[in-house]
């Protein structure tokens, strides 16, 4: 064997163990793995969560409210004399709502959403119940989802407390309209349809009653 065949196997030898040192000190890398971990002990790895500056723009209005508009107003003043309202929790409640009381309308039940309705809504909505069950009629309906929750605007009214906020709801279900012989004689039970709602929901801010009604429906 050449002097230079050995050189070269003193080479490798030299190679592959550095590699396994290197192997041993950094460990391996296999697929996905989770954020790096502190460069020094006790350091906690760098994040680039925004930091909150007292006095700053309050992220719970501006998540739904272009700032330094009329309704961020609006719902401030509504903090100012309720501190704990939270505009996220509103929509997510509205959210609720909305298909709660969607789906009792349509499948009749008014009593049960009796408390959560104006007395003028809750008119209009058992007016249009009763007029189906004087013909006879009935409707099948499945909620499938809500494509789109978004605030509107908001109004406040500093003297008497009065808070009301403007919802904007895209729906997708499924309904039809039966006859009293159980034939359907309006919409597709395969068919889902898109349906878009804007509602108005009011309250006294600072009241004892936490619920807020629904005072108001439209397109």
């Amino acid at each position: 064997m050449g002097s230079e065949m050995i050189q070269l196997l003193i080479l490798a030898a030299i190679a592959v163990f550095m590699v396994m040192r290197l192997r041993g000190a950094l460990g391996t890398r296999d697929g996905f793995e989770g954020p790096p971990r502190a460069s020094r002990m006790g350091e906690p790895a760098k994040s680039h969560d925004f930091e909150v500056i007292e006095g700053g723009p309050d992220r719970d209005i501006t998540d739904h409210a272009v700032e330094g508009s009329d309704t961020a107003d609006a719902l401030a003043r509504m903090k100012r004399v309720e501190n704990d309202f939270s505009v996220n929790e509103f929509v997510g409640g509205a959210r609720g709502a909305y298909e709660m009381i969607l789906m009792a309308f349509e499948n009749g039940d008014m009593d049960s959403i009796r408390p959560y309705l104006d007395a003028d809504v809750f008119d209009a909505f058992d007016g249009v119940v009763q007029s189906r069950k004087e013909q006879g009629l009935t409707v099948d309906a499945e909620f499938i989802g809500l494509r789109e929750v978004k605030l509107v605007s908001a109004q406040f009214v500093d003297d008497t407390r009065r808070a009301s906020i403007d919802v904007k709801f895209v729906a997708e279900l499924t309904s039809v309209v039966k006859n009293a012989d159980g034939t359907v004689i309006e919409g597709d039970p395969s068919l889902i349809k898109r349906q878009k709602d804007v509602w108005t929901f009011s309250r006294t801010m600072g009241a004892d009653d936490p619920n807020w009604q629904l005072t108001a429906t439209g397109e």
